[in-house]
Formats: C-alpha cells, sequence, structure tokens
C-alpha cells in the first residue's frame, strides 16, 4: 500500500516488484484496465517483474504480470452512520493512501458529500492557509502520506475546528495523536490503540452516534443540574446574609427545605441527569451556569422574603403562617426554575414537572402531610400574598428566559459558534 510498493521475488530467473500501479509507469491497456478497477472502488495491485532491482528505485525495464483486484467490502451500517453525521452537521474528510479514484468510488457508495470529485494527495500543499483552503473545498483524498494526514489535522485545527480522526494501521499514528479526538479500531494495530483516546472494540463506525449521544447526555444534563443545583445554593446564602444581618427569624424550619429540595431539585435531578438529550455540546459552560444561576438565584431569594416579610407585617399572620407562605413561594419558585432547566420540553419532562409540583401539593393539602411538614393552612390575605408572588416571579422567570434564549441565540449566530446554524466542522478521517 502506497506509492513506492513492496518488493520481493515472483519468479526464477528475475526480481518483482508490487506496488501502485502509478509507482510502477506503465501504460497502454493496463492502465487502463487498473483504471477503471479503480472507479468501480476496487482496490489494484500491479506485479511487474524486472531482471534485476537495486535499492528501492524501480527499474525501467518492468514487465507487467498481473493485476491483483481487491474488493472492498462496506458495512451495511456505514451509509446509516454517514448520514446521521451528515444531518448533525458534522463534515467529513475522507483521507487514505489508496487510488484516489477508488476512495471515490467507496466514499460515493456510503454517501460522502463531494465524493464524486476526489483529490490527488501528491498536490496537496505542504501545509499552512493553503493546506486548509483546499480542505476547505475537498471531501474525499487519495494517495495521502501519514505526514500528509497529520498535516491535514494541524491544518484544521489551526482554522479553529475541532478535529476527530478515526483509523486502524500504522499509518494513521501521526493524525490520531495530534487530534482533539482520536478514535481506534479494536481489530486495528497496537499503536493506533494506544494513542486513540477512544477505541471501538467492536471494530464498527457505527458505534460512534452512541458515543456522541452519550457525550451529549452527559454535558447537557450535567449543565441542567448544576444549574438546579447553584440556584439553590445563591438563594440559600441570600437567606442567611439577610437574616443575619436584620436579626429576624428565619423564614423556614429544616424540614420545609427538605419539601423544597426533595421536590424540587433532589428527585427531578435524578431523572434529568438520565435523560436523553440531541443538543450539540458548545463551549462556554462555566459562563451560561454562572449568568443564569446570579440571576435566578436572588430572584427567588427577593421574591420569597418579600413574601415572608410582607405576611409577618399582616396583624392576623402567625409565625407558621408566614414560614408556609415562604415554603409554597419557593416550591413554586423552584417548580418554574425546574421548567426552564428542563427545556427543551418533551412530554416526559412535563410529565415530571407536574408530577413534582402535584406530590408538593399534596404535602400541603393532605393533613397527616401537612403536620409532617409543621405547615399551616394560610388565610386569604396570606393567600393573595402568595399568589401575588407568585405572579411577579412568573413574571420575571419569563425575562429571564427571554434573555436567555436571546443570547444563546446571539451565540449561535456568531462566527465558529458550535450552533445549529454556523456549525463547527468535525472532519473524520477514515482509511
Amino acid at each position: 500500500d502506497g506509492a513506492a510498493g513492496g518488493v520481493g521475488p515472483v519468479a526464477a530467473g528475475g526480481d518483482g516488484v508490487a506496488g501502485a500501479v502509478v509507482a510502477a509507469g506503465v501504460g497502454g491497456g493496463v492502465a487502463a484496465t487498473v483504471e477503471a478497477q479503480a472507479a468501480a472502488g476496487r482496490r489494484v495491485v500491479l506485479v511487474a517483474r524486472a531482471e534485476r532491482l537495486a535499492g528501492e528505485a524501480l527499474p525501467a525495464d518492468l514487465v507487467p504480470v498481473a493485476v491483483v483486484v481487491l474488493e472492498e467490502q462496506v458495512r451495511a451500517e456505514a451509509a446509516d452512520t454517514i448520514d446521521y453525521f451528515c444531518r448533525q452537521g458534522v463534515e467529513l474528510r475522507v483521507i487514505s493512501g489508496d487510488n484516489p479514484a477508488t476512495v471515490g468510488a467507496v466514499a460515493r457508495r456510503v454517501g460522502v458529500p463531494g465524493a464524486e470529485d476526489p483529490y490527488d494527495a501528491r498536490r496537496l500543499p505542504t501545509g499552512g492557509d493553503e493546506l486548509a483552503e483546499v480542505l476547505a473545498g475537498r471531501t474525499v483524498y487519495g494517495r495521502v502520506t501519514p505526514q500528509q494526514k497529520q498535516a491535514m489535522v494541524g491544518a484544521l485545527q489551526a482554522r479553529g475546528h475541532v478535529v476527530a480522526m478515526t483509523g486502524d494501521g500504522v499509518n494513521d499514528v501521526l493524525a490520531l495523536k495530534d487530534a482533539d479526538l482520536g478514535i481506534a479500531m479494536g481489530n486495528g494495530t497496537a499503536a493506533t490503540r494506544a494513542v486513540a483516546r477512544v477505541v471501538l472494540l467492536d471494530g464498527s463506525f457505527a458505534s460512534l452516534p452512541a458515543v456522541v449521544a452519550e457525550g451529549r447526555r452527559v454535558i447537557t444534563n450535567i449543565e441542567r443540574v448544576a444549574n438546579l443545583f447553584l440556584t439553590k445554593t445563591i438563594y440559600a446564602v441570600v437567606f442567611a446574609v439577610v437574616t443575619g444581618a436584620l436579626a429576624v427569624t428565619y423564614p423556614f424550619l429544616p424540614r420545609h427545605l427538605t419539601l423544597v429540595s426533595a421536590f424540587a431539585i433532589g428527585i427531578p435531578g435524578f431523572f434529568l441527569a438520565l435523560a436523553p438529550a440531541r443538543r450539540r455540546a458548545r463551549p462556554g459552560f462555566e459562563g451560561r451556569v454562572l449568568r443564569f444561576v446570579l440571576v435566578s438565584g436572588p430572584l427567588v431569594a427577593i421574591t420569597v422574603l418579600a413574601t415572608y416579610g410582607w405576611t409577618r407585617l399582616a396583624d392576623d399572620a402567625t409565625q407558621l403562617e408566614s414560614q408556609t407562605a415562604a415554603t409554597i413561594v419557593l416550591l413554586g419558585m423552584s417548580l418554574m426554575i425546574l421548567l426552564e432547566v428542563a427545556r427543551p420540553l418533551t412530554a416526559a419532562r412535563v410529565v415530571l414537572v407536574a408530577a413534582m409540583a402535584a406530590c408538593a401539593s399534596l404535602a400541603i393539602v393532605v393533613p397527616a402531610a401537612r403536620d409532617f411538614f409543621a405547615l399551616d393552612v394560610p388565610g386569604p390575605a396570606t393567600w393573595a400574598a402568595i399568589v401575588v408572588a407568585l405572579a411577579a416571579g412568573a413574571a420575571a422567570i419569563a425575562l429571564l428566559v427571554r434573555g436567555r434564549l436571546l443570547l444563546e441565540a446571539g451565540e449561535a449566530a456568531a462566527p465558529g459558534a458550535g450552533g445549529a446554524t454556523t456549525p463547527a466542522p468535525r472532519p473524520g478521517g477514515a482509511r
């Protein structure tokens, strides 16, 4: 495999050489036969004969002996896998040491975009912007050397792209090592498995969609759960600072916070962490989380403390009734935050939020549960305060959601963003 070919005896009375037809320099009917086989997607090896071989240089008196044709076996799931990545906005680059015509024919069979125009890597620039420009316009490459594969990865990374490289042979090792994500086949060489960050034990490229889905699920759900728990941390700090500074009674009993934590954070957070996610991973995790919790946390705290203070100033509201009002408002605000964190909403997530709201309501409605959580039945004036506080909180959260959506849309539209509108290419290499 390669331009120089391999050397070995093939018949008595002479030496033989096997390798690419272009290296042998043959013409006529043999070359036409080879080109026709290559265009059909087959690997072609020419076996030629010479009186004497001297080193690695090919002699001028080569006589063709045989053409060995190797049929490429394309896996049934290959086309579906390629289609999946294309639909996800992932751009593919097929880089191979084989004849460009062969590589292009095989790539067309599995639906690689741009496979009808394969590029001979012997004409590639050595590196820099010129190489990156060629890579931006072509998809399929043949006659690629190991050093060129490495240079391709570096040129794409220099343009700000995240590069995943798949391979199974020693000629892929350099590129696999330099790629952002090196993916080796389980049935490949030990060298490729050693440098890769991911090894497909079954040797099937069709496993990658599941790998991508799992990565998206983990990254997206970590962000969801972080928003939930850090919002709680922020408002808990505000509660402690304000009540301490004003020397007033804390607005909750420990069991009140247990009720909120269970039905608005802990239980739904567990299910959200296991939920599938199709949204592409985006940079800026820390910034998005901080922007969300530094608004949502104080917003929840202000709404709850305002309700607590309002009811405490009322002559007919007891301490327990004011704490109950604060607990109900905190539950309502926390469930609104949960609804926002669960976006994009699906039927399962809507059911989850509704179930948590129903369970929390039972703690207030059912006498035994109400006694267990040390809650009181609010009076009309207290209910009015609760309704007003929740309405104001809902309006504020609606503004928060609107601002968040506008910010995400701006990030997605920015040059080089990884959003769906301007997907960052993730070229993948295939031997």
